[in-house]
């Protein structure tokens, strides 16, 4: 079997090669983000575990669901030939046995390709990861001899998964409605496409609920498993899609001989386009839909600000200052904010073991009442007149109102007492608020102070702004541009989560769209040529394939869009349910240049692929056998 399928290989081997590279590129990703993963689990580096251990999983998911939608898409193109061999005697069983050999080929031939290129992935990973701040400069990922283990899992596991619902699928049909392209064969919505479809999609719908009751912080990740379980349940029931696209393309070209033949192949070839658009799907629905939920919620942080916080300027310096900054004429409030590290240990008992758990954080060291005349929202419980003394102020769901926590700050341990909850914010806030007497001097003169300052009535802020620079008592600002900067630096953090989570997987969907492309145009060699000598020149087969091509792009476009949407709800529904009011912030920069990437990319490969298709002369091609 191993030989019949090397024999198929070597006859059939441009419709192998962009498998072979969607398994090598998805192979050289997976093993990327797991070596930078380990490495920055034995430094700690708490940060970029987050954002790798969720690059792991998109390059995981885009691995299995484009290697399995790109080896579905291979069966079908090859559903006469494996009727072939059913007529001339071969078992169901051996059908199979032969696909899966040639999936077992495909995965070892993509996995030797995808380790030395995970390396090259691996510095580049790397580098973004460095350039970004979220592991320090001399951070360098090591090899380890079991990743070649798990490489091979990862290609040949995702190799003999993606072809073995199909090479089910193939051993069923009936030789002889294969051959006719009739009965079980023809059909594209199958049971499975119906069931998994509708199960991913109601998964979707759970996920965009969740999110919308829950913080920022699990919105993101509940997002991005959306956006992915969209895919999925979109892609199966991109069928019933495709025959739409191309009605609505048939009456935009109507009269034309090109437009209608046009809508003619997008009907009888739904199989071919919605394993097109597969790839394309997931491309939009990640990049746009991700991009939009982080948007939003940077812009939910930035208008919350704004309407929670009270003052005129901001004075940033080092170590504590309100005290000179009150004694500044015409400054009614001076509310200081000292930024210090601290770690969190705490104690839990589970079947009679105690379990100790040991955090670092950053705590703010605050004066309960100038905080509470510059900060507009009050705690949920609790009171902050009773910060004062070995006690604490958490943000919800830390900790619950009477905690008793053990906390090391400039080294010594003190135990501390929880007396407020603060309320919940997009942007996360204050989650730790200390009375300024359990800081140690040395640690606190060591800190970062950021002054919220309130002019007294009748009182310029400009001449204010320039007696306190006079004095040389820090940068100053206003309270505006401070908002300002805040969310142009969290906007910078967001498209660096965007660049190391979607980058390489970007990239990776982008080439796989490529590659579908390629796939579907070198099977309709006869069928160009067929339509060459019913009277069609070679320009006009490239301008029927590539208006094919661009409602297919449209059908990809359109769902990955649908997908998209619905992440972007269930961030409106989170920020609407946190801040008050809800936030979407659609990124029509970012839809624009992906709708018109995607239409140039999948238009240029289409000329490309048919302009070689119809290369040779069509009477040689339809006098040809099957």
């Amino acid at each position: 079997m191993l030989r019949l399928s090397w024999s198929t290989f070597r006859e059939r081997w441009q419709l192998f090669i962009g498998a072979i590279v969607t398994v090598c590129l998805g192979v050289a990703l997976v093993q990327s983000s797991l070596l930078i993963l380990v490495t920055a689990a034995t430094s700690g580096l708490i940060e970029a575990i987050t954002l790798l251990a969720v690059t792991l999983g998109v390059s995981t998911f885009l691995a299995v669901f484009i290697v399995s939608s790109t080896f579905a898409f291979t069966v079908a193109q090859r559903r006469r030939d494996l009727a072939l061999l059913r007529l001339v005697g071969a078992g169901r069983g051996q059908v199979r046995r032969l696909l899966l050999s040639e999936a077992l080929l495909l995965g070892l031939l993509g996995t030797a390709a995808g380790v030395p290129l995970g390396l090259v992935a691996m510095d580049a990973q790397t580098s973004l990861l460095t350039s970004l701040g979220f592991v320090p400069p001399d951070f360098a990922a090591h090899w380890q001899d079991w990743i070649l283990g798990a490489s091979a899992g990862v290609g040949v596991g995702v190799s003999l998964a993606g072809v073995l619902a199909a090479s089910r699928r193939a051993g069923k049909v009936r030789p002889l409605d294969a051959l006719r392209d009739t009965g079980e064969g023809a059909r594209v919505m199958t049971a499975a496409r119906w069931f998994f479809g509708l199960l991913f999609l109601a998964g979707t719908v759970a996920l965009i609920t969740v999110a919308s009751f829950v913080g920022p912080e699990g919105a993101i990740p509940l997002t991005i498993n959306a956006a992915l379980t969209a895919s999925v349940a979109l892609s199966a029931l991109s069928p019933l899609v495709v025959p739409f696209v191309g009605r609505l393309f048939g009456l935009l070209l109507r009269g034309s001989t090109l437009g209608t033949l046009a809508q003619a192949n997008l009907r009888d070839g739904v199989r071919r386009s919605a394993s097109t658009a597969a790839p394309l799907l997931v491309l939009v629905a990640l990049l746009v839909g991700q991009t939009g939920v982080l948007a939003s919620i940077d812009k939910a942080t930035e208008h919350e600000l704004r309407r929670d916080l009270a003052g005129d300027l901001v004075v940033t310096s080092t170590g504590p200052g309100a005290a000179e900054l009150a004694s500044v004429p015409g400054v009614a409030v001076a509310a200081e904010r000292l930024r210090v590290p601290m770690t969190v240990t705490t104690r839990t008992v589970d079947d009679g073991e105690v379990e100790t758990e040991v955090e670092d954080v950053d705590a703010t060291v605050v004066d309960p009442a100038a905080y509470a005349q510059t900060y507009r929202r009050a705690p949920e419980a609790g009171s902050l007149a009773d910060l004062h003394g070995n006690t604490v102020a958490v943000g919800s769901g830390l900790y619950p109102l009477g905690a008793e926590l053990e906390a090391g700050i400039g080294g010594r341990t003190v135990p501390l007492r929880v007396v407020a909850v603060l309320p919940q914010t997009m942007g996360g806030g204050e989650e730790i608020l200390l009375p300024p007497g359990v800081v140690p001097g040395p640690v606190a003169s060591a800190a970062t102070s950021e002054t919220i300052v309130r002019a007294e009535p009748g009182a310029d802020p400009r001449d204010l702004a320039t007696a306190i620079g006079a004095r040389g008592l820090g940068e100053v600002s206003t309270l505006d541009e401070w908002i300002t900067a805040s969310a142009s630096r969290q906007q910078d953090t967001s498209s660096g989560i965007m660049a190391v989570v979607l980058g390489l997987s970007g990239l990776y969907a982008l080439i796989a769209v490529i590659n579908a492309v390629v796939i579907a145009a070198a099977e309709r060699r006869r069928e160009f040529a067929v339509a060459r000598v019913s009277g069609l020149s070679r320009g006009q087969v490239v301008r029927m394939a590539l208006v094919e091509s661009w409602a297919v792009t449209a059908v990809g476009l359109l769902l990955g869009g649908v997908a998209a949407a619905g992440t972007l709800v269930g961030i409106a529904a989170a920020t609407a349910r946190i801040s008050g009011s809800a936030t979407v912030v659609v990124p029509w920069e970012l839809l624009g240049l992906t709708v018109a990437g995607a239409l140039l990319v999948v238009g240029g490969t289409n000329v490309w692929t048919t302009l070689a298709a119809t290369r040779s002369r069509p009477v040689a091609l339809v006098g040809a056998g099957e």
